[in-house]
């Protein structure tokens, strides 16, 4: 019988490396020690800083990679970058210290924000939900941590970076693509995120997708978010609720009686046909747009990222069907096309690994 026994934490100051020590035991039927076995692993510390409008979350990632503390503090964007920055370096000596590390010990900070970045000068551009315009937010950082490697990503980039590392498998070529309230997407060439020559490179989600179509949130009509976001998703399921009052969907319905991106779903796999019409058409566009990524990009991987992947099979089944239809490199080689794994954890991680990726 096998026996983990304790596991023992210290801390190699002089290579920064957090090591974890494991003692495992082998006993037999008398409960006496038959092997005494000592091992030990050792890994790489970084934080990842997730800023949002609304919270400002920090994690302490190990290079498995996985999130091994995390804390948070609403951002509160109406006060001044400076006291913005002093919560993030705040939150990072907390997460450092719940770890049982110190900053001395932290390979390198990365922070995923949204808006438009200028990943070598280390500034927000622009941030809208920020209300921000040029703030220097790694030199600001680095007042409190000069000698800890940092950057800084459009927050999509990040998180299709986390993704990458934990799925990729190594490709060369990988995207992500993001189906929420917008729809996002972050592409990795040549295993390094492609921010185009400006920095504003990957938003897929407003490619045209219907010309003349739906009004987006960007200005433009018939974007691509404008039909395969949850947000889209909402609008097409209280349009067909309108026309088909005793549809199912009424009673998967969200307490204040409005639709989610699962009211659909959810009616559909009861068998509602007003539903799966909903469903089979959402899905449809999610792959008319996936189609065309593939045939821009040929990436080895795509996944698909948002709370509505929480579907699965669901919806991967039907999208993979599709694209592989109609992708135009049909006798060739084709792109995994899977469901994305971090959720939450994907900004954070990717933010904090590309913290110092080459």
């Amino acid at each position: 019988m096998l026996s983990m026994g304790k596991f023992y934490k210290i801390m190699c100051k002089s290579c920064k490396i957090v090591i974890y020590k494991r003692v495992k035991k082998k006993y037999n039927e008398e409960r006496k020690i038959i092997i005494e076995t000592k091992f030990t692993e050792e890994f790489m510390m970084y934080i990842g800083i997730d800023l949002g409008g609304t919270n400002i979350a920090v994690g302490l990632v190990d290079d498995t990679p996985k999130v091994v503390q995390q804390a948070s503090r609403p951002t509160d964007s109406d006060r001044p970058y400076q006291e913005i920055v002093r919560d993030m370096a705040e939150l990072c000596k907390e997460v450092a210290e719940l770890g049982g590390c110190t900053m001395a010990d932290i390979q390198g900070i990365g922070i995923g924000s949204p808006g438009s970045i200028d990943n070598a000068a280390g500034e927000i551009i622009y941030a809208n939900n920020l209300h921000w315009h040029h703030v220097p937010i790694i030199p600001e950082l680095k007042k409190y941590y000069p000698n800890i490697p940092m950057t800084v990503e459009n927050d999509a980039n990040a998180a299709a970076f986390g993704e990458y590392i934990v799925n990729g498998g190594g490709a060369d070529s990988f995207v992500a693509v993001t189906l929420g309230t917008g729809v996002g997407g972050g592409i990795v060439l040549d295993k390094k995120i492609y921010r185009g020559f400006n920095g504003a490179g990957g938003e897929i989600g407003h490619f045209t997708l219907v010309h003349d179509g739906v009004l987006c949130t960007c200005g433009n009509h018939g974007c691509w978010e404008s039909y395969a976001s949850v947000t889209a998703l909402i609008r097409q399921t209280e349009e067909a609720l309108r026309a088909n009052p005793d549809s199912l969907m009424k009673d998967y319905l969200k307490e204040d009686g409005s639709a989610s991106g699962r009211t659909a779903f959810d009616a559909a796999k009861a068998g509602d046909s007003a539903a799966k019409e909903v469903v089979d058409t959402y899905l449809r566009y999610v792959a008319d747009g996936i189609t065309s990524v593939i045939n821009i990009f040929q990436p080895e991987v795509l996944v698909i990222g948002g709370g509505i992947s929480r579907e699965g099979d669901y919806l991967l089944k039907p999208v993979q069907e599709y694209v592989a239809k109609y992708v135009y490199s049909k006798d060739m080689e084709q792109t995994q096309i899977k469901i994305a794994t971090l959720f939450n954890d994907a900004g954070i991680i990717g933010a904090a690994l590309a913290s110092t990726a080459e």
